[in-house]
């Protein structure tokens, strides 16, 4: 019996040249950003544990890796730092201490690498007793206290040459209030890429891992988003572009590829996405096992976060995926 098929869909499959021509999402290096972490000595290049392939930095072997990473055509970093317990405290007064290690690396980074850009982290969690993300008081986070705070240490990264500032405590209005302190000092030209929907999500345990900044006590439900909800998304990212966002973040990602989606066809600034600790830890665990191939697996992940309408993705694969491109 004969059969004409009008439309084979297939043809444009035929062979990896024609796939090439109608492929309709892209990835680059350019679109990552490299996450990075930090601590305090000399010749410390340390691995976390939950985390294979990622390390803890001192000062003079990140500067090493940068030139590998920078030489791969990454062009912008974003550095969180671990310090010790002692150097922690209630008001996290490190964050912005003139010569912490933080600010110190900053600069360090900016001098030797000026086209770099570097992205920062905002929050108390990693110079915080409570290892909360806001100003604790009889177990409950203040909110409006905590922005004086977060202004202080926003301050002080700016000075010390950030270029992209992450708000990642979800204290509301904390946008607004860092955009007019980054203003008053002269930072008009400094980024915020605000984390504006920030879920209370198990995906983060080896990035805790790797700062030791689980909070002392209790959870982070009463200023994270609850997983269930996106259009609360939607509110939390109308907030921060009318604060002066200039990103704004989802976060983690591949459980919220609808929010993403969402965001990116309801705002015309940038939507990043931070694929997170667990989600690099998920792959890298099924791979170690046989149980997946590893490249193809990071190739799709990445893919999908660009596919849903991130523009930006933070990703712990991004020096593995500029290893890859240089292969091809």
């Amino acid at each position: 019996m004969s059969y004409s098929i009008v439309r084979r869909p297939r043809r444009n499959r035929q062979s990896a040249a024609i796939r090439a021509l109608v492929q309709e999402t892209t990835l680059s290096v350019d679109d990552l950003i490299f996450p990075m972490f930090i601590l305090d000595g000399q010749g410390v290049k340390s691995e976390v544990k939950s985390m294979p392939g990622i390390y803890r930095y001192s000062l003079d072997t990140l500067l090493e890796e940068l030139k590998e990473i920078t030489d791969l055509g990454i062009k912008c970093i974003d550095l969180f730092p671990n310090y010790s317990e002692d150097k922690k405290d209630k008001f996290a007064t490190e964050s912005y201490r003139e010569g912490t290690l933080y600010l110190d690396a900053l600069k360090a980074v900016k001098d030797r690498f000026p086209d770099l850009a570097i992205m920062t982290d905002v929050a108390m969690d990693p110079y915080s007793s409570d290892g909360h993300d806001g100003l604790v008081e009889n177990g409950k986070i203040l909110n409006d206290q905590t922005l004086e705070i977060l202004g202080k240490m926003a301050v002080a990264q700016a000075r010390a040459g950030a270029d992209i500032l992450g708000p990642s405590d979800m204290m509301d209005g904390r946008v607004g209030y860092i955009r007019k302190v980054l203003d008053a000092e002269g930072f008009t030209d400094v980024s915020i890429m605000s984390y504006s929907a920030k879920y209370a999500s198990a995906f983060y345990g080896p990035f805790r891992d790797a700062l030791d900044s689980a909070p002392r006590f209790g959870d982070k439900k009463t200023y994270q988003m609850n997983p269930a909800n996106v259009r609360e998304a939607l509110i939390e990212a109308e907030l921060d572009y009318e604060e002066g966002a200039d990103f704004l973040m989802v976060k983690p990602a591949l459980s919220y590829l609808d929010v993403i989606k969402t965001l990116n066809q309801n705002f015309d600034l940038p939507v990043a996405a931070y694929n997170v600790s667990g989600e690099y830890a998920m792959v890298k665990a099924a791979a170690q096992n046989g149980w997946l191939d590893g490249q193809r697996a990071m190739v799709e992940v990445l893919l999908s976060i660009k596919r849903a309408g991130a523009k930006v993705i933070l990703t712990y694969f991004a020096k593995e995926f500029a290893l890859l491109q240089t292969q091809v």
